[in-house]
């Protein structure tokens, strides 16, 4: 079985709203019912964890309802970290899966994840035991600890930018937290660099440009374009 647990525990201080950017409508849509149809139509997701900031449950059910999101099982509340709101979440799903079975991590608010996406994750995941999506960086990274200047840049045909999915049979992901919880790693960014932080080695899996996280205003104007925009028929 193949569960999918959300991350959308974040009050989006950055995009400066009166709401949490999760429940921000786009196109009379709340943000993170486009993450959770994604994954509702996915054929090899099974269910859905949603790792939700307190208070917003019931309102994450209602949407649910409202937009036929059949494969949300559990709803629990999220944490200070993100390391946190996904132990939650294996919590719930913990007591009714079996220790193969498959997690799938997922922010809630990288609402463009495509079916190809998932797809390949959840198939380097059956190959390598983890998946993690990526792309490759295309910028120059420079280093700088002042945020002002830099002598020193990183090459950047060595760099892999993280998204997500991560997917990790059960059993590993839980004994990560447990073992975290053991050596007092309490926020790490996310599952991957948790992994990183006990030793563990990361396999790729397809990411995209349109995968896009939501943190801020201009995030949600990118959001807005790629819903409506069309190849031109010459792109191949």
């Amino acid at each position: 079985m193949n569960v999918a647990i959300l991350t959308a525990g974040g009050i989006g201080s950055r995009t400066h709203q009166d709401i949490p950017k999760q429940f921000l409508n786009v196109d009379n849509k709340p943000i993170i019912i486009y993450t959770l149809e994604a994954f509702q139509q996915h054929p090899n997701i099974d269910e859905i964890c949603v790792a939700i900031l307190e208070g917003w449950d019931q309102i994450l059910w209602a949407y649910a309802k409202q937009f036929n999101i059949t494969k949300l099982k559990y709803v629990v509340t999220g944490g200070a970290t993100g390391q946190e709101s996904i132990f939650n979440g294996l919590k719930a799903i913990r007591e009714n899966h079996n220790d193969d079975d498959v997690v799938i991590v997922h922010d809630g608010n990288r609402p463009m994840i495509s079916q190809d996406i998932i797809t390949d994750n959840l198939v380097k995941q059956k190959q390598y035991g983890s998946a993690v999506a990526t792309i490759p960086c295309t910028e120059v990274v420079f280093v700088s600890e002042n945020k002002i200047d830099s002598d020193k840049s990183i090459p950047r045909e060595n760099l892999q930018r993280t998204q997500t999915p991560h997917s990790y049979r059960l059993s590993d992901l839980w004994d990560a937290h447990m073992r975290a919880k053991e050596l007092g790693i309490t926020n790490t960014a996310a599952s991957c660099s948790l992994m990183e932080a006990l030793g563990k080695k990361t396999y790729f899996s397809k990411g995209s440009e349109k995968n896009l996280k939501i943190t801020t205003v201009e995030d949600i104007e990118i959001f807005k374009a790629l819903l409506s925009a069309k190849n031109e028929e010459w792109i191949k």
